[in-house]
């Protein structure tokens, strides 16, 4: 009994769901990429968080956006937020 709990509790904290949404699309040609993540351990941010899209595109050097998706990834004990933007 003791080792199914075990398992049961490694699983569980292993485990992860991703959920992705699109956001904003041009007709803009993308050439480069930029990523905006941050992730939060035990609901508790130390810094800020900041995952919007003008830093993402700042990161990936765009002047003009073609898409956006934010990604938001969940876990047991922490939570991933990501802005991916491509564009030119």
């Amino acid at each position: 009994m003791k080792k199914i709990l075990f398992l049961a509790i490694i699983s569980l904290s292993l485990g992860s769901c991703a959920i992705t949404y699109p956001g904003i699309a041009t007709g803009n040609v993308a050439n480069k990429t930029g990523i905006s993540e941050r992730s939060i351990w035990f609901g508790i941010a130390i810094k800020p968080v900041d995952v919007s899209v003008e830093k993402a595109a700042k990161n990936g050097n765009i002047t003009k956006i073609a898409t956006m998706d934010y990604q938001m990834r969940n876990g047991l004990f922490r939570v991933t937020y990501k802005t991916i933007v491509t564009g030119n």
